[in-house]
């Protein structure tokens, strides 16, 4: 049979703000396309993740999503991609 396992969903974005105590605020950018004009548009989510691995402002992270860690925090930072060029 097959695992059990639930598949943890994960996105990349851009670290916008670390000012915080351990909890960075990333920013999720993509591109939809319009459904009535058909141009290509970007948009974006902010979302505040819970960093025990030390990204800095500008690093690409890969956030995945768990439990309700405060009113605001639902993802964590698993990897950081790159970091921002100092």
């Amino acid at each position: 049979m097959s695992d059990n396992k639930k598949q943890t969903r994960t996105l990349e974005g851009r670290v916008i703000s670390n000012k915080m105590d351990k909890t960075v605020t990333v920013l999720i950018e993509r591109q939809e396309q319009h459904p009535l004009i058909g141009k290509i548009i970007r948009r974006s989510t902010k979302l505040h993740a819970q960093d025990d691995l030390g990204a800095n402002e500008g690093d690409l992270v890969r956030i995945a999503e768990c439990r309700p860690l405060s009113k605001t925090k639902h993802h964590r930072v698993v990897e950081i991609i790159t970091r921002a060029a100092v």
